[in-house]
């Protein structure tokens, strides 16, 4: 089985390896054609692996030392359990959807052999991330992630607002990174270990270790390792204060949208914290402050999403609110329901982001959705797909989200964690918020009157215009094969996978050993399985519930706002400018980092270079150095005469000192 284990993470990069080095050299087609066989094969063997788990077989095990430091063993090993298979599985399949849809995507650009060996890349490095089994490999595949998803949102590298997005991502994680090493940092101080096994194994010993922060108040070591944990899965899976980066890096190619931000990187958070769930289980504190950040980030991210017309972007800030009903989750304990999400939405919302590239092409790589309407006729495949994603985004009954979704509303319902009252109503408030925007969209790209004909003078709205150039009014059409395939395939599970999983995840029995639950102190888990009764006696309840009338309200009031009567929105928007405004703006949160953090930067470097350089080390040390040796050498050249005289008396002064000086050490020593 190692053999199969090696093979899931290392295709892929074999396959990154030929299309970056040889790409140019081997053609577009071979390039494509080793960069799908590798992710191919990577799918294959994790699916092998995922049988395998599940007829009882695990395994952890170092494959690599790197450094020995005393009793601090830095190795490269893999965990296989449960968690890690279904999360290889899950990020092989979105990426070969990926790869496959790139051709069709990006056949026409100019960097198509080096996008195939980033995403190539990207999908090694997140399966590096997921199959860890210590902190040191896990923080490898954590800044590989990053530092390829800072390639793909800049992949075109020639426009200013690419660079901005990719600066901008790199930045805030940096941020979140800064708090995830001091985490790991605090966990290897305190139990001497990298690996999982050793670090759950000692952090029973560590529940009631305090540590002094800030004076002589005590501080619980576990909750300020778990939040410090947290603050860097806050910056890769974009919760809110630092989910900034997010909708700016729809810059990047379509594709990557769907592959860094619906299945693999920004949820590598969720992925991390469940995996630590045995230190979380540990304090109280840790899992309110996780449970209040995701019921922030899941309503007001949402309602971000109300006022988009960038197709992509109204998917991006999707993307944000279903982070936060993740983020939600874990702090309820319901880590497994949370994962659970993880995987539903990683289908779905791969489709959504998909199927909006595909409306791209067909609209001519103009993203604005008040240029669309009436596409229903002229891209049936990505229309069908695209409700179908759509209905599974806002939970509907017997689709994929549901299931998850509803999950993660009654574990909070039942959950006692301090603030659980406020996220169960912020995440019931989102569920009318989400339907109400995805199908805002939904209508006014596939329903409706066609507008592109009335659109005019726009030069390929939006960013992934990809050497393509405006030319006025164009006839939609329907994508090529190899951008529908994808579509389908990831429409499937869309729908039934929900269903098929629901019965493990929400009783929580897949992840039995896996992920810890104290279920005495959270009980919340215990509350879903005791309320099981199978998949179909839980989506026929769903229709009597508040959540589907709450998502029916939502999609009803988008019908009748612009479907029916249009002039409504523009009306709500003028009464209620100020609230218009400050959504517009992204509550300035935007402006507030750029004049605080960016600009403290900058005003602390000008100062550091203005008075620490020029004025202390310039001006104090060498210049005034300088200008001291000067001085001196101006006293000395007094004594310079040329007088034989002068310098005699000098000498006889001189005997003079030394005498006066040395005999009364002589007298002394005699």
């Amino acid at each position: 089985m190692k053999t199969a284990y090696l093979l899931v993470p290392f295709a892929p990069l074999v396959g990154a390896m030929v299309a970056g080095f040889a790409g140019r050299a081997i053609g577009k087609k071979a390039t494509h054609r080793v960069a799908i066989l590798g992710v191919l094969v990577s799918l294959l063997a994790s699916l092998w692996v995922m049988h395998d788990v599940s007829q009882g077989n695990t395994f952890n095990g170092a494959l690599y030392s790197w450094a020995v430091i005393g009793k601090l063993k830095m190795e490269v090993g893999f965990l296989i359990d449960q968690l890690t298979a279904m999360m290889m599985v899950v990020v092989t399949f979105v990426s070969l959807m990926v790869h496959v849809y790139t051709i069709g995507y990006m056949e026409e650009d100019d960097g198509y052999q080096r996008f195939f060996a980033y995403i190539s890349l990207f999908t090694f490095s997140m399966l590096m991330l997921v199959m860890s089994n210590n902190l040191l490999q896990l923080f490898f595949g954590w800044e590989a992630v990053g530092l390829v998803s800072y390639l793909l949102i800049g992949f075109w590298y020639t426009k200013p607002s690419a660079i901005y997005a990719n600066l901008k991502a790199f930045m805030v994680n940096r941020v979140g990174d800064f708090g995830f090493v001091l985490g790991i940092g605090l966990l290897v101080a305190w139990t001497g270990s990298l690996d999982y096994a050793e670090i759950f194994a000692a952090a029973p010993n560590l529940e009631k270790v305090t540590i002094q922060l800030i004076g002589d108040t005590p501080w619980s070591l576990i909750t300020v390792t778990c939040i410090c944990l947290f603050v860097g899965a806050m910056g890769k899976s974009a919760q809110f204060p630092l989910h900034v980066w997010l909708p700016d890096s729809m810059e990047g190619p379509t594709p990557i949208s769907a592959l860094i931000h619906a299945a693999t990187m920004v949820t590598a958070g969720i992925f991390m914290v469940s995996r630590m769930s045995p230190l979380y289980e540990m304090s109280e504190v840790a899992l309110s402050f996780v449970m209040i950040i995701g019921a922030i980030t899941a309503f007001f991210m949402g309602l971000m999403g109300i006022i988009q017309n960038d197709i992509k972007r109204v998917v991006a800030y999707s993307t944000l609110s279903q982070l936060g009903y993740m983020t939600v989750a874990l702090g309820a304990s319901a880590y497994s329901v949370a994962v659970f999400h993880l995987m539903t939405h990683a289908f779905f919302k791969a489709l959504l982001f998909l199927g909006a590239g595909s409306v791209i092409i067909g609209m001519h790589h103009d993203q604005d959705i008040r240029h669309m309407g009436g596409l229903r006729k002229y891209m049936p495949i990505t229309w069908i797909t695209s409700l179908i994603g759509s209905l599974a985004l806002v939970g509907t009954p017997f689709f994929s989200g549901f299931y998850s979704k509803e999950s993660i509303i009654e574990a909070v319902h039942h959950a006692n964690v301090p603030g659980s009252g406020i996220a169960y109503w912020a995440l019931l408030s989102g569920v009318f918020v989400t339907a109400f925007y995805s199908f805002r969209m939904y209508f006014l790209v596939f329903h409706g009157k066609p507008r592109f004909e009335t659109a005019h003078g726009h030069d390929a709205h939006g960013h992934d215009a990809h050497g393509h150039d405006g030319h006025g009014a164009h006839v939609p059409h329907e994508s090529p094969w190899v951008v529908t395939v994808p579509l389908v395939l990831l429409a499937i599970p869309s729908i039934i996978i929900g269903a098929l999983a629901a019965d493990s995840m929400i009783t929580g029995e897949y992840f039995k050993g896996v992920i810890t639950v104290f279920a005495d102190k959270h009980p919340a888990m215990a509350a879903l399985a005791e309320h099981w009764h199978g998949w179909v006696a839980m989506a026929l309840h769903g229709f009597t519930s508040l959540p589907f009338w709450l998502m029916v309200a939502g999609i009803a009031t988008a019908w009748y706002f612009y479907l029916v009567n249009p002039a409504i929105p523009a009306r709500l928007q003028q009464t209620f400018k100020g609230i218009y405004t400050i959504l517009e703006n992204k509550y300035y949160l935007d402006r507030f980092n750029e004049w605080f953090f960016a600009g403290g930067a900058r005003r602390l470097g000008s100062g550091l270079w203005k008075r620490g350089d020029q004025g202390l080390i310039d001006g104090l040390v060498v210049n005034g150095s300088a200008r001291l040796v000067g001085w001196f050498s101006r006293v000395l050249r007094q004594g310079q005469t040329g007088f034989l005289n002068h310098y005699a008396i000098a000498m006889i002064i001189g005997l003079a000192f030394l005498l006066f000086w040395f005999l009364p050490l002589l007298a002394s020593a005699q």
